[in-house]
């Protein structure tokens, strides 16, 4: 296993200056979405310092982020080492050709070609979960081809006879899209699946209760659930209305990922479902959410993604988010050494 270590102090220099240059201080993302631009990766990749099967760890808390492939037993093997995961957290392609855009990384392929790659991931996962474990799946439906993937999907996890479904969970976005000819769309679906008996905590949101009802007779007395309850807020549920979509104004948002998962949903999933210093894994890295969460709330994170490019975000990210306290760089540019000038991207 090859391995690069840094201490991940930060490799680049304050991004404030990127105000000065550019687009001259317009909140409009600095970097276009990083799937449909095949020339921008081109001059990004010489900036990655991961290639193909090459792994860099985090001397501070031990973190891994690789370049790797989720279908290759060697490459899961090889970034978890002897280790086992107490939980999983997967955002994979939804086979679905987002903004009518078919791209390496958002791509559109045969549903049985989809099935296949599924099943090959879902394998690997299970065989370096804990023999008590969690493993979350987000997962798309297009509505215009039949809601696939996610109802083959769901089917193709029953030959998982390890893995048992625990929960379908919805976050309802802020932001959606439709017609004034239809429904707004304002969801996307996450799957709970477990493997053994793993423990599960119960948090709250900060919605406060406000809906009276659930009548019920405690020690002789008729309470009603305001009355009886251990919080003045909400538990989650199934259907999380609190979260907001990640959009360019929000801190955490990282220009050039494309529907990134919010960070509070993922730090939802970790608290819920690990403990402190738990190893937690994602597969898809993408944007390094997963790792920032762990980073935030003590846990190890390895992560990978295929694209050195999504790779050396995710590095970029922490090391951002260590040397600043930024969870992601809103509008700015996390490759301050290029920018956008007269239409094209320019070494500054």
């Amino acid at each position: 296993m090859k391995v690069r270590e840094t201490q991940a102090l930060g490799l680049f220099g304050d991004l404030g200056v990127i105000e000065k240059v550019g687009n001259k201080g317009k909140t409009t993302e600095r970097l276009e979405r990083l799937d449909l631009h095949g020339v921008l990766k081109s001059k990004i990749q010489p900036l990655c310092r991961l290639k193909y099967g090459e792994i860099w760890e985090d001397r501070v808390k031990g973190h891994r982020v690789g370049v790797l492939d989720a279908t290759e037993i060697e490459d899961v093997n090889k970034i978890v080492g002897s280790e086992k995961a107490k939980l999983i957290i997967n955002d994979p392609p939804y086979n679905v050709a987002v903004g009518n855009a078919n791209t390496d990384r958002l791509f559109k392929i045969s549903l049985r070609d989809y099935s296949d790659f599924s099943a090959k991931w879902v394998k690997n996962a299970t065989k370096i979960m804990d023999e008590n474990a969690h493993l979350y799946i987000w997962m798309g439906a297009d509505y215009k081809d039949n809601f696939q993937p996610l109802p083959d999907f769901m089917i193709m996890m029953r030959e998982f006879k390890e893995l048992k479904p625990k929960n379908l969970i919805t976050l309802r976005n802020q932001r959606g899209y439709g017609t004034q000819k239809n429904w707004m769309w304002i969801r996307q679906e996450l799957l709970h699946y477990v493997k053994g008996k793993p423990e599960f905590k119960v948090v709250y949101t900060d919605i406060p209760k406000i809906l009276r009802g659930y009548y019920k007779v405690i020690n002789g007395k008729l309470l009603e659930n305001l009355e009886r309850s251990k919080s003045n807020t909400i538990r989650p549920g199934n259907v999380w209305v609190d979260i907001q979509q990640v959009f360019y104004r929000l801190e955490e948002n990282v220009p050039g990922c494309y529907a990134q998962k919010p960070l509070r949903a993922i730090e939802r999933l970790i608290l819920t479902s690990s403990k402190n210093k738990n190893v937690v894994l994602d597969f898809f890295a993408h944007s390094g959410t997963t790792l920032i969460a762990g980073e935030r709330l003590n846990r190890k994170v390895f992560t990978f993604d295929v694209d050195p490019i999504f790779a050396e975000i995710t590095i970029r990210r922490l090391e951002h988010f260590r040397k600043i306290g930024k969870t992601g760089w809103q509008w700015r540019n996390p490759f301050p050494e290029i920018e956008k000038q007269t239409g094209e991207y320019k070494w500054i």
